[in-house]
């Protein structure tokens, strides 16, 4: 289906139909009726995000490329990873002790390793660009999908490639959060044969502060302008930045790719000082609507159609989790890690902070907000650490 045939064509349609699809699922997510609940943990709404509008490129209502897609990934989503880190309790990450921290970099190493191993062994039935497309899904897989639309762009990652790497995203990344969900019942017996101590879940569990439910204040409108001027004119402020000639270029570290790193570093930066008190009226929420919206139109480049012409996208995206995998359990067996810190450390690098808040649930209701952290986490490094396993899949290919 070519972009011609699509039945919505004018980019603020498109906008407005990607913004009802997400408000729509979000709406739904929030009905208080036991099997819509129990449908939704187990497909969460990010999930839908996702699907839903690949499902509306596969049948033709929307098209697969727009210059809406591109506006979104260069204003609406730095915006969105501003102030989701100014919003971060990096403190509070730190908290989390030590095993925890070290399982989920033993994650993030598993998916910078994977990545260029696994691109080596399918290379020869792989399109030419595909490392860039590697890249990107390190992007996804270390700290969630606003990292890989900041890859996506990092990497000047072409549609074709892009296609099938979200249906890889999709069905490999989704389908491991399904298995890491049902593994939740066994986490006891887990725990006895590995012999690991319960007791630093317990001590988080405790220390974890209340602290935006405690201080939460209704928003007004000196602090909605406040919160919208530090997204939208500080991002383009640091792209502007980033331009700048005596900033080193190459192919990989473009202005696009010094817009997310210096985003991520001046956000951090911010939650130190009273910008993060922003946070008490909603910032993260706003955060939040921009990566969602992007989400959406990463889903409407992909179409489903495309998965028939690239399997080996799919089989190397299985033996890239398997490594990541094997890293998760080698990590927790030697340090003797509960599966809780196994759950959250992968879903923090492969769904971040969307999923990995529900994972962590359901292992302990009480610490969702563990599951968070993690996330956030991931969105710190996952810009640094996706961008060296897109430079080794390079190296890969012999760029």
């Amino acid at each position: 289906m070519n972009n011609q045939q699509a039945l919505i064509q004018e980019p603020m349609a498109i906008f407005a139909y990607l913004i009802a699809i997400v408000g729509a699922v979000f709406m739904l997510s929030t009905v208080n009726k036991k099997p819509v609940q129990k449908f939704f943990g187990y497909l969460p709404p990010l999930i839908w995000m996702y699907f839903l509008p690949m499902l509306s490129t596969t049948f033709g209502i929307i098209p697969q490329s727009s210059d809406l897609y591109g506006f979104l990934g260069t204003y609406l989503l730095p915006a969105g990873l501003l102030l989701l880190m100014i919003s971060t309790n990096v403190p509070a990450t730190f908290k989390l002790g030590g095993k925890a921290v070290l399982v989920f970099l033993a994650g993030t190493l598993g998916v910078v390793v994977g990545g260029p191993v696994a691109y080596a062994l399918f290379q020869g039935i792989l399109p030419d660009e595909a490392w860039r497309g590697v890249g990107a899904l390190a992007g996804s897989w270390i700290g969630g999908s606003g990292n890989l639309g900041a890859m996506e762009i990092a990497f000047d990652t072409p549609d074709s490639i892009m296609s099938p790497i979200i249906l890889t995203d999709t069905i490999v990344g989704i389908g491991w959060m399904g298995v890491m969900i049902s593994l939740a019942g066994f986490q006891q017996r887990f725990n006895k044969w590995n012999k690991a101590d319960n007791s630093t879940i317990k001590q988080v569990n405790e220390e974890i502060a209340t602290d935006v439910e405690r201080n939460a204040k209704p928003l007004q409108l000196p602090q909605l302008f406040a919160i919208l001027s530090i997204a939208f004119a500080g991002s383009y402020l640091v792209r502007v930045f980033a331009d700048l000639p005596f900033i080193p270029k190459s192919d990989v570290l473009s202005t696009s790719t010094w817009t997310f790193l210096l985003v991520t570093a001046v956000g951090i930066a911010l939650s130190f000082t009273k910008v993060r008190n922003l946070e008490y009226y909603g910032a993260s929420k706003f955060g939040y609507a921009g990566i969602y919206l992007y989400l959406a139109a990463i889903g409407s480049r992909a179409n489903l159609m495309d998965i028939v012409d690239a399997p080996e996208f799919i089989l190397m995206g299985l033996v890239w989790l398997s490594i990541h995998i094997l890293f998760l359990f080698t990590a927790a067996r030697l340090l003797k890690a509960p599966l809780f810190f196994v759950a959250v450390g992968s879903q923090g690098n492969i769904g971040g902070t969307s999923s990995a808040p529900i994972v962590a649930s359901v292992f302990q209701p009480a610490l969702a907000p563990v599951g968070l952290l993690m996330g956030i986490l991931g969105n710190v490094v996952g810009m640094y650490a996706a961008l060296l396993c897109g430079q080794l899949a390079r190296m890969v290919a012999g760029g």
